[in-house]
């Protein structure tokens, strides 16, 4: 038993360590979270208030959007025309979707007063602000059929909303908006949690699937948005296909990253935020993904690549100020805030050659390609200087080096100040790779 304890507490411990830059980087942030009706009748709905219940206490501002579709439809019986997927909204439907918005409302609010001893909740003290911060429109006339109170979003009241952020309460929003004239109109949880974020300049917007992820077998752990359109044509109708227009909207319109997760995952919002891998499907821009020059700010980042490497004799070790005044000969691999690689280049311009060094990607984002790309980074920049030959001296990876072009060779074929360095006790290969240039 002591032995399974110690297991669990090291784990904890790993996990808690590798979710710090999360914490740290969400700090003050603004996510807008949509999660639909269905979530409310989850029997376990309250263990997601206690991740928002998290969240907030972390310091990031939360906008909630909720939505009411399986109450309205409750409370209408069946009886509902829909016109391209949206429902036409008569006085008499109005009346159910306030009376399902008010009781929702509630509820979640709520919820998110719980502050019993012994539950996730104990100790918070969580202010929940809501209103008419969504100005609204009718939809209008669609193939013919007025749509009546269906609404669509005309504006966000983004000052008083940031108020109440600022004031460290979170802001819920029901699917519901005001006219100037005083009107009531029905809308979408989608169409006014895009509308918040993209007004608001959310750094993340996040959907919680209701049924799952009904893009594949296995989700798709990122896109960019011209990969979601193209994926689009390709899903069939459920939660992924609804929310997926919404996500590249947001994206196009300047919203970093927008995250779809599973409802039916324990724990989803949590592994999706603070996991490298994540358990849900996340769309960006462009690709999160960064091949870049280091700077001085990296070097953290590259010893906890190449430590684990030099601690097994992999790599030389290389102290933080031996890389801190070599960061200028570094390239890393840079993935949602996250270094996973790294690679240096050393030029010997006199001998028309280079050495690449220290080429290293995090175990648990090996078997990606990414040190495929971190090569071609060196081989472009050698290159780019005009060098002929690019050099490696390695103990454990010369097969690797071998069916990327390069060919066995000794020390003697090494540049006359590097053959000086090089250490006897440790006989690296040397390898070298003529990269073409005249």
């Amino acid at each position: 038993m002591a032995k399974s304890g110690e297991h669990n507490a090291a784990a904890y411990v790993d996990w808690f360590r590798a979710a710090a830059p999360y914490i740290h980087a969400f700090r003050g942030k603004t996510f807008v979270l949509a999660f639909g009706g269905d979530a409310m009748l989850r029997e376990d709905f309250v263990d997601l208030v206690y991740d928002i219940n998290l969240l907030n206490a972390l310091g990031v501002r939360l906008v909630l959007v909720h939505g009411v579709r399986p109450q309205v439809e409750e409370r209408l019986a069946g009886e509902a025309q829909y016109v391209r997927g949206r429902r036409v909204t008569d006085a008499e439907s109005l009346e159910h979707v306030k009376d399902a918005v008010g009781s929702v409302r509630v509820d979640i609010e709520s919820l998110l007063s719980v502050g019993l001893p012994n539950t996730p909740m104990a100790g918070a003290d969580i202010r929940v602000a809501s209103g008419n911060y969504v100005t609204a429109q009718p939809a209008g006339v669609v193939d013919g059929v007025d749509l009546l109170f269906t609404g669509e979003v005309r504006k966000i009241a983004v000052a008083a909303i940031r108020d109440r952020l600022d004031g460290g309460e979170i802001v819920l929003l029901s699917p519901i908006g005001y006219s100037a004239t005083g009107e009531v109109f029905n809308l979408t949880l989608e169409e006014v949690a895009t509308h918040a974020a993209i007004d608001l300049g959310a750094d993340k917007l996040i959907f919680i699937l209701d049924h799952g992820d009904d893009a594949a077998d296995k989700p798709i752990s990122r896109l960019t948005a011209s990969q979601a359109q193209r994926l689009l044509k390709e899903l069939p109708d459920g939660d992924m296909k609804l929310y997926l227009p919404h996500a590249i909207q947001a994206c196009k319109k300047g919203v970093a990253k927008v995250h779809l997760v599973n409802a039916e995952v324990d724990g989803a919002l949590l592994l999706e935020l603070f996991t490298h891998e994540g358990v849900g499907t996340m769309v960006t821009r462009q690709s999160v993904e960064n091949l870049r020059p280091a700077g001085i700010d990296d070097v953290g980042g590259i010893l906890s690549v190449i430590e684990p490497l030099e601690h097994d004799g992999v790599l030389v070790r290389r102290s933080r100020e031996r890389l801190e005044q070599e960061i200028g000969q570094f390239f890393v691999d840079e993935l949602d805030g996250l270094i996973v690689g790294c690679v240096a280049l050393y030029p010997f311009p006199e001998a028309g050659a280079a050495e690449m060094a220290c080429l290293a990607v995090a175990p648990e984002f090996r078997r990606g390609g990414r040190g495929d790309a971190l090569l071609a980074a060196v081989e472009e920049a050698a290159r780019a200087q005009g060098l002929a030959r690019l050099f490696v001296l390695t103990t454990r990876t010369t097969h690797w080096f071998i069916e990327r072009g390069f060919v066995a060779a000794g020390p003697d074929d090494l540049p006359a100040p590097r053959k000086a360095m090089y250490n006897w006790q440790r006989r690296s290969k040397v390898l070298v790779k003529s990269l073409g240039v005249a």
